[in-house]
């Protein structure tokens, strides 16, 4: 019976991800945002997403990055139940807790003693771009705009990274009470270059694995 369990744990297949594979993916995913975060945050700039709106939130209230980034998800996990299924939600459940709490933690680990905007930018984008893609093809998120893009995308056919832009664009906007127009521009390029890297490389008939 043991031996069936922890068969079960390693089952993957071409189709199909094993728990193993799942439980991999939503902790390198949550790593990789969480590094993207701390890039992003080093250089001062701001992210679209939930994302962008807890760090909208931290930068307006004090309050820490990771708790902001809890808070804000928690209204979306009804429509990941509702749309997209129990076991989509508590993966993504389990990457947004993850991430959270490795925000709390990273100071401690990696400290950024100056990062140019332009470069938090690229590289803070390219690296959440990857983390998201790890999560998206393990059927998790990082809730919130995340979870809205992939249902549109699994109803309408829209492409998720090209949904996400748009809605980025709507919550980059309202930085402007907040940061700066150099530092905003500097989000608005991170936002491109992390949506054109899920919208480039996520596509359902690219990637059939769940």
């Amino acid at each position: 019976m043991a031996s069936n369990a922890f068969a079960g744990l390693l089952n993957s297949g071409a189709d199909r991800h094993s728990l193993l594979d799942d439980a991999q993916g939503i902790v390198a995913g949550s790593m990789l945002a969480v590094l993207g975060v701390t890039l992003l945050s080093g250089a001062g700039l701001l992210a679209g997403g939930t994302a962008g709106l807890a760090f909208l939130a931290h930068y307006a209230t004090g309050f820490s990055f990771g708790l902001c980034f809890f808070v804000v998800n928690l209204p979306f996990y009804y429509l990941a139940f509702r749309r997209l299924g129990l076991a989509f939600t508590i993966k993504t459940f389990a990457a947004i807790a993850l991430t959270s709490v490795l925000s709390e933690f990273v100071s401690g680990f990696i400290s950024m003693a100056h990062v140019d905007p332009i470069a938090g930018a690229l590289f803070g984008g390219l690296v959440i771009g990857a983390g998201m893609l790890a999560l998206f093809r393990h059927r998790a998120s990082l809730g919130g705009i995340g979870i809205l893009a992939l249902y549109i995308q699994d109803r309408f056919g829209w492409g998720a990274g090209f949904v996400q832009l748009g809605f980025d664009g709507i919550i980059l906007a309202l930085s402007f009470f907040v940061a700066s127009p150099f530092i905003i521009a500097c989000s608005v390029l991170g936002a491109i270059v992390l949506n054109l890297t899920i919208a480039i490389n996520h596509r359902k008939d690219r990637y059939i694995a769940m």
